[in-house]
């Protein structure tokens, strides 16, 4: 009974200090973590990781959890919300159909993918807002947008996935040790 009362906490402690690791590695550009000016999108990499073994329902909330955290340090709009809600969901949804096997290879592909999604509705989300107003420069604006869509879109996958085992790899160990998750 002791070691349960302690477990607990300090499992959402780690689950806690991990996302606000995440949160603070955002706005890092170190070497290593930039490329084209685009960081690897932390709180995807954390999404994907806690969704991966879970119910398309909680990765959904997890994405709407870390979405209104991302909101809250950025700006509202476009919001981050859909498209890490969104991540969250696929993701339990791929690991539930069994389309992908438990490694770190396939995590990071998910991630590649994932990474490309959430950028693409924040594309679609910067277009919408564009296609409000009647402006000569409507098509230019929104020709600029999916260019730089494009270039934000790679890099960010290629970022992410490339360290998505550094963070997806302890969280899982710790979450399967503490019995949040299920041995393999």
């Amino acid at each position: 009974m002791g070691k349960s009362l302690v477990q607990a906490p300090l499992t959402w402690g780690v689950t806690l200090t991990s996302v606000v690791l995440c949160l603070l590695l955002l706005p890092l550009r170190l070497p290593g973590l930039e490329l084209a000016g685009v960081g690897p999108n932390w709180l995807l990499v954390w999404v994907v990781a806690w969704s991966v073994k879970r119910t398309p329902l909680t990765g959904l909330w997890s994405g709407v959890v870390l979405g209104l955290l991302q909101d809250a340090l950025t700006a509202p709009q476009p919001t981050h919300v859909l498209s890490l809600a969104l991540v969250g969901y696929l993701t339990a949804r791929l690991k539930k159909q069994q389309f992908t096997q438990e490694d770190l290879i396939s995590i990071s592909l998910i991630v590649f993918a994932m990474a490309v999604l959430a950028e693409t509705i924040i594309a679609v989300q910067f277009s919408l807002q564009e296609v409000n107003f009647i402006l000569p420069r409507a098509y230019q604006l929104l020709q600029e947008i999916w260019v730089h869509q494009q270039q934000v879109s790679l890099a960010s996958a290629i970022l992410s996935s490339l360290w998505a085992p550094a963070l997806y790899y302890p969280l899982n160990l710790w979450w399967e040790r503490r019995g949040v998750l299920p041995s393999p």
